[in-house]
Order: C-alpha cells, then sequence, then structure tokens
C-alpha cells in the first residue's frame, strides 16, 4: 500500500500571476470608485459592496476546496480497503 500523502502544489508563477491578477483587478475597481461623479454615500456603498464580493470570493474558492480535499480522502480510503482486500484474498484457497 502507497502511504505517501497526495500534494498538489501549484508553481510560484502560477501563484505570483493570481496575485498580481488580484491586486490589478481590485485595484482597478477601487480608482473607479474613486473616480466615479456620484455622492459619497454610493461610492461607499460600491466599495462595500467589492469588498462583500471579495470576501464571499474567498469562501467559496475554500468551499471548493474543502470539498475536493474531502472527495480525494474518501477516495484513498476506498483504494486503501481495496488494496488490503486484494492482498489478503487467495485463489487458491477452497471456499
Amino acid at each position: 500500500m502507497n502511504d505517501a500523502p497526495v500534494r498538489q502544489q501549484s508553481t510560484t508563477a502560477f501563484y505570483g500571476q493570481a496575485v498580481a491578477s488580484f491586486s490589478v483587478a481590485l485595484a482597478a475597481t477601487g480608482i473607479g470608485i474613486l473616480r466615479l461623479e456620484v455622492s459619497a454615500w454610493i461610492r461607499g456603498f460600491l466599495a462595500i459592496a467589492v469588498l462583500y464580493l471579495v470576501t464571499s470570493a474567498f469562501t467559496l474558492a475554500k468551499v471548493i476546496r474543502d470539498r475536493q480535499e474531502a472527495g480525494q480522502l474518501v477516495s484513498r480510503v476506498d483504494q486503501a480497503r481495496l488494496e488490503k482486500l486484494l492482498a489478503e484474498h487467495d485463489p487458491f484457497d477452497k471456499v
């Protein structure tokens, strides 16, 4: 049975690109809100809406990742059970 943990790690370039993309998008949205020719109340509402959208996107990403990791764990347990059954099975044993 294979006891090595399954590790999926993204590259440094992918991580950097994701951080840069998020930073540019958030900065561009912030600048856009600040340059709007509307009252401060509308700017505040839009800023709060953007912050809420960002936090909900992070929460959604975490929930999806947790569900995927749980599925991998169940799959590994099932695979270990199958390997144990196959290792214990003797095809020449009389029933």
